[in-house]
């Protein structure tokens, strides 16, 4: 049998528990820029240069998290929680630079005022622009 797809309020559910390390994570980067610092940094008016080198290290961690967790057992820590994993077309777990595509995606899809993600409640296997573009799914994993 095959699993069911995951409802958009499932997937929303698994991003809200994703937020949680993701803040830890952000806190850590941001504290080691601190610290790289020295904390020489005025908080109300940092350097340009310095904004956007902490940006893009938020960015690569949370994208090192996703990717990860999709390459490496389908799921993170919000979707275990949930019981929903990522897979390909094939049913198994995304080999990391279709994983790394979905993420892209996936923030073309936020820029685009969610549009991606809403996406889900018109395909029929309740997949977003992500999941078309890199060839996977978000399926429910039935109860233990």
């Amino acid at each position: 049998m095959d699993p069911k797809p995951a409802s958009l309020w499932a997937r929303f559910a698994a991003l809200v528990y994703d937020l949680f390390p993701l803040i830890g994570l952000w806190m850590l980067v941001a504290a080691l820029f601190l610290l790289a610092a020295h904390g020489g940094v005025d908080a109300a008016h940092p350097p340009f240069a310095y904004r956007l080198a902490l940006r893009g290290a938020l960015l690569t961690v949370t994208a090192i998290y996703f990717i990860v967790s999709w390459s490496r057992g389908g799921q993170t820590i919000g979707m275990r929680a949930w019981r929903l994993r990522v897979v390909g077309a094939d049913g198994a777990t995304l080999p990391w630079p279709r994983a790394l595509l979905r993420f892209g995606v996936a923030l073309v899809s936020l820029g685009a005022c969610g549009l991606g993600f809403l996406w889900c409640l018109f395909d029929r296997e309740r997949r977003a622009w992500h999941d078309l573009a890199a060839r996977s799914r978000v399926v429910r994993l039935p109860a233990k």
